[in-house]
This record gives C-alpha cells, structure tokens and sequence, in this order.
C-alpha cells in the first residue's frame, strides 16, 4: 500500500486522528482544473484504510460510495474518517475530504471486510 500511497504523494498525518493529505499540484488536476475525482475517491478510501489498520486489523474494500460536494481547489486536500460500526467480519466507516481553507469537496462511506 506504501507504494500507492508514495506515487500519488499522499501523506498521512497520525497525531490525535488518521488523516490523508494531498498537495494540489498540475498532476493532480483534470481537464477542467480541478483536483480529478479518482485522486479524491483515492485519499478518503485510504484514509479509512489506514484508520482501520491503526486498530490493528487488515481489511479490504467491500463497498465504498462518495457523494461530490465541491471543486477540489486550493493548496491541497485533506481526508479524515470516523468509524460508524465495527463488526466482527465487517466494518463501516465515514470520510469527510476538504481543502486548505476546511471546504467540503466530498463525503465518502465505505463497508470494510475483514480479512484475518
């Protein structure tokens, strides 16, 4: 994961919470300008990936949805995530990504499976 985490410059912060950040630079923008949707979708589900591997648990994807609420612009992005249900088998979470001046660019859920 560290080597998805180095190509796409995404740093993640481990103080008092998980958070992802990621610096808006020319590769990172679309055709119009903005931050694409991909690299978006990338920081929430991977600042809820680490968020569940902070608990000492490996899990995958098993569903994840993102509402976008607005342009990503500014200097950069930034995903946080809390956890909504923590199952046996399966977990559900919630990430929030805003930019530099705390605008909401986007919301994310996302259902994990654990996988040991």
């Amino acid at each position: 994961m560290k080597d998805f985490i180095n190509y796409n410059n995404m740093e993640i912060i481990n103080d008092d919470d998980i958070r992802v950040k990621v610096k808006i630079t020319g590769e990172t923008l679309n055709p119009f300008n903005i931050v694409h949707g991909g690299l978006i979708f990338s920081i929430g589900d991977t600042v809820m990936g680490v968020k569940i591997k902070s608990l000492g648990k490996n899990a995958v994807t098993l569903n994840s949805s993102i509402n976008f609420i607005s342009p990503g612009v500014g200097k950069y992005l930034i995903a946080t995530c809390k956890i909504i249900k923590d199952g046996k088998k399966t977990c559900v979470l919630q990430a929030t990504i805003k930019n530099d001046l705390d605008k909401l660019v986007a919301t994310m859920n996302g259902t994990y499976f654990y996988i040991d």
